[in-house]
């Protein structure tokens, strides 16, 4: 693992973040794409930080969620440490947890470091895997 260790992998998971707030929906059957240009985030091995694109894609059922609290809640991402894979399927676990949306996508695509750029997407409900034989 060179060097890095459990409380790496799992640092930011459960740190307290605002609530994501949410409104009632007065439509079915369409769709709503979220672009947060400008999302920060820290390595939680070296400090340095990690910038990126997060965009949350979803269909609403009862409930919208409300931009400013969304501001909110990504704004603490800023100072936290936690991994590109991690904020991803955070973002989108408390995302569902808050909107209980149809279904729901996060994409987070971050910038290069060291030459090298990842893109990580997480969906709601997860996908069935194909059973191997």
């Amino acid at each position: 693992m060179s060097g890095y260790t459990e409380e790496h992998a799992k640092s930011g998971l459960k740190t307290r973040l605002p609530k994501l707030e949410y409104f009632p929906n007065q439509f079915k059957n369409y769709e709503i794409t979220i672009v947060i240009p400008e999302f920060t985030s820290l390595c939680p091995k070296t400090g340095l930080p990690d910038f990126g694109t997060i965009t949350i894609r979803y269909m609403p059922d009862k409930f919208c969620c409300e931009l400013k609290s969304l501001k909110m809640y990504i704004t603490e991402y800023r100072n936290l440490g936690i991994f590109y894979e991690n904020a991803v399927n955070r973002i989108l676990n408390d995302f569902v947890e808050a909107c209980k949306p149809v279904w729901a996508e996060v994409r987070g695509e971050f910038n290069p470091r060291g030459g090298i750029r990842s893109i990580v997407e997480a969906k709601y409900p997860k996908p069935r895997t194909k059973k191997v034989t």
